[in-house]
């Protein structure tokens, strides 16, 4: 038993890179500037890109390695340390140097209860980027669903891999389906609260909590 909650936690936990980091990055002798990063960790090799305004840069090459992350953009560099949800380290860009201060941004989650029930219609059927709460680790990941009627179908894709929906509905406002991925089946229920799924997962009866989705434009 100890082992099986020990690897559910470790799935869930196991990818606390990638996502979305927002920030201020500060120019030597010049005005500070607003920036995010959105983050892609596949075994260490980070991709993704950095928007400053309306400019966005794509990481040309990118790693991760005991908490060290240095990224390559089109026109910069940037070499930092991530602890926790922060990232914090330099930046330069041609002659300018500077540093920046980024924390990572993941939709909230909010207290829900079996009475939740959606104020206002709306249309489940889509992606949606969502996060579970394993034990104090936001895990992130990109929900696809598909309803017909009271039948859910669809899946679930993050840093470790694909999973399937094998059963699901939707009925009176509750969401009820099972993942099923190459490291066991997940249990997921969730209401509709101010135009987000929030619910609670349960891991083959070893690992509960939280989850909240936000659908994509």
């Amino acid at each position: 038993m100890l082992t099986l909650v020990f690897s559910a936690s470790v799935a869930f936990a196991q990818d606390t890179v990638s996502g979305k980091y927002e920030g201020t990055l500060k120019n030597t002798g010049g005005a500070d500037e607003k920036v995010s990063l959105e983050l892609k960790n596949d075994g260490g090799k980070i991709s993704g890109r950095m928007m400053k305004g309306q400019s966005a840069m794509d990481i040309a090459e990118g790693s991760v390695a005991a908490s060290k992350l240095s990224l390559k953009l089109k026109d910069g560099m940037i070499n930092a340390v991530m602890e926790g949800d922060k990232i914090t380290g330099d930046w330069s860009s041609g002659n300018n140097k500077g540093t920046l201060d980024l924390k990572k941004v993941v939709p909230a989650l909010p207290a829900t209860s079996a009475e939740a029930a959606p104020a206002t219609p709306v249309n489940l059927n889509g992606e949606w980027d969502a996060v579970a709460d394993a034990q104090g680790q936001n895990f992130p990941f990109l929900l696809t669903l598909k309803i017909d009627g009271e039948n859910v179908t669809g899946g679930s894709r993050s840093q470790l891999g694909e999973a399937t929906i094998k059963t699901g509905s939707f009925k009176d406002g509750k969401l009820a389906f099972e993942l099923e991925g190459q490291n066991g089946t997940i249990t997921m229920s969730a209401t509709v609260v101010e135009g987000k799924l929030a619910g609670q997962f349960d891991y083959a009866g070893q690992l509960q909590g939280k989850w909240v989705a936000v659908k994509k434009n």
